[in-house]
């Protein structure tokens, strides 16, 4: 394992903070302390921003993972925390629209909101890379408890977002959370207490998934044994977190089957779970379009409030 140079870091920093400064209430930091697991160093491996009037859109060749806090006014903070995944098939990040809008959403339901830029898979800087987004996610969920006291949250009480392919990893870490895909002596949990499902991908099975998420997590062909892994409908267990889903009958790129197999998924296992779905909205609708699905952040308020994650 290596690590990556403190320049491409600091670049990295400077380069997020600058687009970002527009926002007064968020901060960016490195996820990783130190080495960065399951990483190969390659200088010719740099990553791509999307920008307009400042404000950073998408990101690509991400090998970096940052963390973008973002605090609500401190009048109607209620100790809840959110961990977004924004989407992008993995091959790139929608970080705006499904990252630091959602947080500013969430900011004004009183909720503290982290957007990870989390690696996207390569088996150019990585040694697995099908594990590596999970691997951050684990690690952010992990160091966003680790300050509940600092950050007046409360422990019981962060959950996780994910959109598209984002939606996949939270899946795979609501499923996955006590899989060990890396050393650390840090024993605190990374089951995230919720999740908010916003037209994810759930399956790998080549009839419902995204066939480029796929691809691109675990290559063209990958094992039955892999497929199932990473397909969440078929991972839940009695201490999957429970969830709230989105998602639109006219998707034409992830099949609604996705999150209604995870619901039932999630029903036979007698876990609380909200399903909604849309006659139109079409995919990556984000927080909303002028189509029935403009009313799902709605309905994500009213169920965190009934569910007694937020108040």
């Amino acid at each position: 394992m290596k690590q990556f140079s403190l320049y491409n870091v600091l670049f990295i920093l400077l380069l997020t903070t600058a687009i970002s400064t527009m926002n007064a209430q968020m901060k960016t930091i490195p996820l990783w302390e130190n080495a960065i697991p399951n990483s190969i160093e390659n200088k010719d491996y740099v990553e791509k921003h999307e920008s307009e009037n400042g404000t950073l859109k998408s990101a690509r060749l991400v090998s970096i993972p940052t963390l973008s806090i973002y605090i609500p006014k401190q009048e109607i903070a209620n100790g809840t925390a959110v961990l977004i995944f924004p989407g992008g098939g993995y091959s790139h990040l929608a970080i705006d629209k499904e990252g630091f809008k959602v947080a500013e959403w969430l900011n004004t339901l009183g909720i503290t909101a982290f957007v990870l830029k989390y690696r996207l898979p390569s088996n150019v800087i990585m040694t697995d890379k099908t594990v590596a987004p999970l691997q951050d996610a684990q690690e952010a969920m992990r160091y966003i408890r680790s300050k509940a006291i600092e950050l007046h949250l409360n422990p019981e009480k962060i959950g996780i977002m994910g959109f598209s392919a984002g939606g996949h990893l939270a899946a795979t870490l609501a499923t996955h959370f006590a899989d060990s895909v890396y050393h650390t002596t840090n024993k605190i949990s990374a089951r995230p207490d919720f999740s908010l499902l916003i037209y994810p991908v759930i399956s790998m099975n080549k009839e419902t998934t995204h066939l480029g998420c796929r691809v691109n997590l675990l290559g063209k062909s990958p094992s039955e044994e892999m497929v199932k892994k990473y397909s969440g409908e078929l991972q839940v267990t009695k201490d999957t977190p429970p969830a709230f889903l989105v998602h639109a009958t006219d998707d034409n790129a992830v099949p609604v089957e996705n999150s209604i197999n995870y619901y039932l998924a999630l029903k036979k296992n007698n876990i609380p779970a909200e399903i909604h779905i849309y006659e139109k909205g079409g995919h990556g609708f984000g927080l909303g379009v002028q189509d029935t699905s403009k009313y799902w952040t709605q309905a994500c308020e009213a169920w965190l409030k009934s569910n007694h994650f937020s108040k």
